[in-house]
């Protein structure tokens, strides 16, 4: 997928910057953000726009994109779930849980690990990583499509939950 950054995109990147007259490194995380929700992952192309954009180095951007969990380097599928890992949503079943959405979207994710966090279907419609405490600690597991929050979600009900994004 190429990089596409449309003028209203760009302009909205540019009134960000001025938010930053000292040092326009600053701008490289509210950049970022604006990039994924416009693009939905941040490849090496936007990696490299943005170094240009702000006069930095690639590396320097790079840095910032690796070291925050929820920027994707890799294309999601149409919908995108995230499933909490943390303690007390592990204890309340969130491996099952994943394990259960891993199976009702045929999701194989065999070959994911620390630094290729995000498993897709076949299809492209779905994709799933595991990520760290989504902040609803009393009500595991919890897990979001999308922007959507599902709270105390229970294994049975993986196949329910993704036929509600079908």
């Amino acid at each position: 997928m190429a990089l596409l950054i449309t003028a209203e995109l760009e302009s909205q990147m540019d009134e960000v910057i001025t938010h930053y007259p000292v040092s326009k490194r600053s701008a490289v995380l509210p950049l970022l953000h604006l990039i994924q929700e416009h693009m939905r992952f941040i490849g090496d192309e936007a990696v490299n726009w943005v170094a240009t954009k702000l006069s930095l180095e690639p590396i320097q951007v790079l840095e910032v994109v690796t070291f925050y969990p929820g920027f994707r380097q890799t294309a999601p599928g149409k919908f995108h779930i995230r499933v909490c890992r943390t303690l007390s949503c592990a204890m309340a079943g969130s491996y099952e849980l994943m394990d259960a959405l891993c199976a009702a979207a045929k999701i194989d994710r065999s070959h994911c690990d620390h630094h290729h966090p995000i498993a897709v279907s076949e299809d492209g419609k779905y994709s799933i990583e595991f990520a760290e405490c989504l902040a609803s600690c009393g009500f595991g597991p919890v897990c979001m499509v999308e922007d959507d929050f599902h709270e105390k979600v229970l294994p049975t009900q993986a196949a329910d939950l993704l036929a509600k994004y079908a």
